[in-house]
């Protein structure tokens, strides 16, 4: 009889522990989220978080590393990706929810130059490759780093600029490249260059690729399979299409 009582307690303690962990789960949400777009979706958790009373917790990464997180059972809710592929890949895989799929930016990549001369254009320098080091994040993980070497390869550099080329594990750590002067150059999402306009010291140009150039960077946010009857990913995604999360979005640099 009293073991039968203590599995009766027992039962009800996991019971109780589920129901707190589903609630609790209920009310936040994981969002994986590319590089380049950490800052402009730091600011687009605050207001989301203000108006809805969810709780949202970012990770940071290359768009490439966080596929191989998933495919291997990381606990992320909502992907906000550097590209479209991704996004498709991985609902091609059974681990995102195809119906939620939406466009939610579009990149400009952006040719940056450190401590150069003011009579020399960022495009000058970059077609005559005046400088040491190129930092690019990586072109298997990054989409902008795909695009950096699109877009050598359209200006016929390729073969020319690859002993200068410093590769970084994503885009957020080009940027420290190139800011740290580690690199005298670098191509850089135009969300980066207008944060680092208000926050670096160092001097630096910059020019905006043409984007026939190089593949269009569309980025595409999806809710993954763990998040699918999570009421706050349903309802961040139902924010991202706002015209509130739009100004944010555009006031970060993304069309």
């Amino acid at each position: 009889m009293i073991w039968i009582k203590k599995k009766i307690i027992n039962h009800l303690i996991l019971l109780i522990i589920f129901s707190f962990s589903t609630l609790a789960h209920a009310n936040s949400l994981s969002l994986a989220v590319a590089s380049n777009f950490a800052n402009s979706a730091k600011e687009l958790v605050r207001h989301f978080s203000e108006i809805s009373g969810y709780q949202v917790s970012i990770s940071t990464a290359s768009t490439g590393k966080f596929y191989a997180q998933i495919t291997q059972g990381a606990p992320f809710d909502v992907l906000l990706s550097a590209d479209r592929q991704t996004p498709e890949r991985l609902i091609r895989d059974g681990l995102a929810v195809e119906s939620t799929l939406y466009d939610y930016a579009r990149g400009r990549l952006v040719f940056v130059t450190i401590n150069q001369q003011d009579s020399l254009s960022p495009e000058h320098i970059l077609r005559h490759l005046q400088f040491k080091k190129l930092a690019i994040a990586n072109p298997e993980l990054a989409p902008y780093g795909k695009a950096a070497i699109q877009t050598l390869e359209h200006l016929g550099l390729r073969q020319m600029a690859e002993n200068r080329i410093v590769m970084a594990e994503n885009i957020g750590q080009a940027a420290q490249f190139v800011f740290s002067g580690n690199a005298q150059a670098g191509f850089l999402p135009q969300s980066m260059v207008l944060e680092a306009r208000q926050t670096q010291k160092r001097a630096f140009n910059g020019w905006i690729i043409p984007q026939e150039w190089h593949t269009p960077i569309i980025q595409a946010a999806v809710i993954l399979k763990k998040g699918e009857a999570n009421p706050a990913a349903m309802a961040f995604m139902r924010y991202l299409k706002s015209e509130d999360a739009r100004r944010i979005i555009v006031s970060h640099g993304y069309d």
